[in-house]
């Protein structure tokens, strides 16, 4: 069976990220998304683990609020708290992240980057059109 999910959402709060004893990134953070149903909003929060590369760009490129889309396989984790009880949650594990939404304008004061030229002999008189 395949085992694929893909989530369009936003960050509830900044992404988290750690490093195992091994050295690999590990980033965990919740996207949460909303669906209207007549007068009824009905909202979702999914808790998401990334790792390595991918843990790595979620880190340095998404914030709280951000709009997102991820690609991943759910994830059921069961365990045992404090007091004896079962508990279990279900997860996200990513494989890719997506930017959406609209780009965001440099921090000011960055430098701008170059008009492009034509290079030569290309001018607008060698177009076919």
């Amino acid at each position: 069976m395949v085992n694929k999910a893909i989530i369009h959402g936003r960050l509830v709060a900044d992404p988290e990220t750690r490093t195992t004893s091994s050295g690999t990134s590990v980033c965990s953070f919740r996207v949460a998304w909303s669906r209207k149903y007549k007068e009824q909003e009905v909202k979702l929060f999914l808790p998401c683990t990334a790792w390595g590369n991918t843990a790595e760009i979620v880190q340095n490129h998404f914030s709280k609020g951000k709009e997102i889309v991820l690609e991943g396989e759910l994830r059921t984790n069961a365990w045992q708290d404090q007091n004896g009880n079962s508990r279990s949650n279900t997860e996200l594990s990513v494989d890719r992240v997506h930017f959406v939404g609209p780009k965001e304008a440099a921090p000011e004061g960055s430098p701008e980057p170059p008009p492009l030229e034509p290079m030569a002999g290309e001018g607008d008189e060698d177009l076919p059109f």
